[in-house]
C-alpha cells in the first residue's frame, strides 16, 4: 500500500541520513505516529499546518509503500473530512513499522510560506 506522511522542519534531513527508510523516532511528548492514506490529505497538513507552525516555515510531503500485510492489521481512522483517513502508530511501534516500507522514502512536494 502507499502511504503518505507531512513532514516538518527537519525531519527531511533525518530521513536522508537513513538513505531514505524509515522515519526518525518521535519527539518527547509526541505518543502517535501517523501516516495518511492519500496525497491529499498530507499535502493539506504540510501547507497548513507545517508551514504555519515550524520556525522555518516549511512542510514536506513524503511518499512510500508498506508491505500489505503489515499494513492490513491496523485500523484505519477517519478524522475530519472523508478524505482524512490516517494510521495511528504508537511511537514505541515506529522501528517495527519501518521495518515494513519497501522500497525508498520519496519527498513529493515541498510548501513554504514567504514571510
Amino acid at each position: 500500500m502507499i502511504l503518505y506522511r507531512p513532514v516538518g522542519t527537519g525531519e527531511p534531513d533525518l530521513i536522508k541520513q537513513s538513505e531514505y527508510t524509515k522515519f526518525p523516532p518521535r519527539l518527547p511528548g509526541r505518543p502517535i505516529f501517523y501516516p495518511v492514506l492519500n496525497e491529499r490529505y498530507a499535502a493539506e497538513i504540510a501547507s497548513q499546518w507545517n508551514v504555519k507552525f515550524n520556525d522555518d516555515h516549511k512542510g514536506y510531503v513524503t511518499r512510500f509503500e508498506i508491505d500489505d500485510e503489515y499494513i492490513g492489521k491496523l485500523e484505519i481512522h477517519t478524522v475530519g473530512k472523508d478524505h482524512h483517513q490516517e494510521l495511528w502508530i504508537p511511537a514505541g511501534q515506529l522501528e517495527e513499522f519501518n521495518s515494513h516500507i519497501t522500497g525508498r522514502i520519496q519527498i513529493t512536494a515541498e510548501f513554504s510560506q514567504n514571510m
